[in-house]
């Protein structure tokens, strides 16, 4: 029986797995129901594991020969969302939901842990699995990396996959891969600008934050429009804005929150830098003040092409070429498994599965009426056990 086969009948226990994870949502970096969950499947396995990030994260170790290593990573943590799918086994936890398929990666991890550890004697080295909290922010991996994860035995190559419809509307049960940049680094800033508040009729009087940040934000979008080269795809996107008490007074100062998102760091730097000067140079012009607190929180995610080359060809055997699509454009949303491809050499995938909602529309990622389709988790489970397999154990996957 191959890998596949094994995930495919092992479907209706991945599936249990799913459920019982998607009743009890946890966020960031707190999971404490979700690990004490996952260690008790790997000791039900007999799969050894140790705890980093205060107790919620685990790496799990199959293998019992020296060689490569390969981790796998699956996150476990769900975000802060009230859900409304009416599923039998939706969310116990008022105000909490997996409505990123975290859920899913968790139990397609255990699923292929369950796999490999049945064919431990057969692997020439050593797998791990990185069940990782904190991806939706603030960010598991990184933490899990300095204490150790990527050493003892040291990765050679990592792999993750993501469920649901995130890089585009592919038909279900496909297996998506993308060579090079796949999802964009995520930065957060905020942007103050301070007056001097005073009455709205007389506004010679005063300095307006309002008209100042107003010209700064036209600063910004200039930057994108006609400081980029047009085929680097970058952005900022100013997501709130403040300032103000009442219809007739200028305040004294107004402040906004966004996002910039860049697939290549060296555009990255360039914006962060334009943004400061800007943001001061405008302000003083105006005679008010500009300040900018930006943020970095997680690189661009680029896949390393002659792995995700082998990924794919495993893919393809497994499942027929019908079945496994090449992304046609990166996406602008971030992933923390960016982190890891700083170490190793590595891919992630995409596991299409977005279940339509009752109403027979499909909900995205970071809706409360997200859900996927079941029956395609063994596939990403089989991929997973395959690729891990398969690089241990055959020379072409050097």
């Amino acid at each position: 029986m191959n890998i596949l086969e094994e995930a495919k009948q092992n479907l209706e226990e991945i599936i249990k797995d799913r459920r019982e994870l998607h009743k009890i949502p946890e966020l960031q970096l707190n999971l404490p129901k979700t690990v004490d969950y996952v260690k008790k499947r790997l000791e039900e396995m007999g799969i050894k594991y140790k705890l980093l990030v205060n107790g919620n994260a685990i790496i799990a170790q199959i293998g019992e020969k020296e060689g490569k290593c390969l981790a796998i990573r699956a996150d476990m943590d769900a975000l802060p969302i009230e859900e409304e799918t009416n599923l039998p086994f939706a969310s116990n936890h008022k105000g909490c939901m997996h409505a990123c398929g975290h859920d899913g990666h968790t139990a397609m991890a255990l699923a292929a842990a369950k796999i490999l550890k049945n064919r431990e004697k057969e692997l020439k080295g050593i797998v791990k699995i990185f069940f990782q909290p904190g991806e939706e922010i603030p960010g598991g991996a990184e933490p899990m990396i300095k204490e150790g994860c990527m050493e003892n035995p040291h990765v050679d190559r990592v792999i993750g996959l993501h469920e649901g419809g995130i890089f585009g509307n592919y038909e279900k049960g496909t297996i998506g891969y993308k060579k090079g940049p796949l999802m964009a680094s995520m930065d957060a800033f905020i942007l103050k600008v301070e007056g001097k508040g005073g009455h709205g009729a007389r506004p010679k009087e005063f300095i307006d934050p309002i008209q100042i940040i107003s010209e700064i934000n036209m600063g910004l979008e200039k930057i994108i429009s006609r400081e980029i080269d047009p085929c680097e795809s970058s952005l900022i996107s100013i997501c709130q804005i403040h300032g103000g008490t009442c219809q007739n007074i200028i305040p004294d100062q107004v402040w906004e929150e966004g996002t910039v998102r860049n697939l290549n760091e060296e555009v990255q730097d360039f914006v962060e830098e334009r943004m400061k000067e800007i943001t001061e140079n405008l302000a003083k012009a105006y005679r008010g003040k500009g300040y900018l607190d930006y943020k970095r929180y997680y690189p661009a995610l680029i896949n390393d092409e002659e792995f995700t080359e082998f990924a794919k060809e495993t893919a393809v055997d497994l499942l027929g070429p019908e079945k496994v699509i090449e992304i046609e454009k990166p996406t602008m949303g971030g992933e923390d498994f960016a982190f890891y491809l700083k170490k190793a050499k590595g891919t992630f995938l995409a596991l299409n599965n977005l279940r339509p909602a009752e109403d027979g529309k499909k909900y995205p990622h970071h809706s409360s009426k997200f859900d996927i389709e079941e029956d395609t988790l063994y596939i990403g489970a089989g991929v997973l056990g395959e690729i891990a397999y398969r690089y241990l154990n055959k020379e072409k996957s050097k």
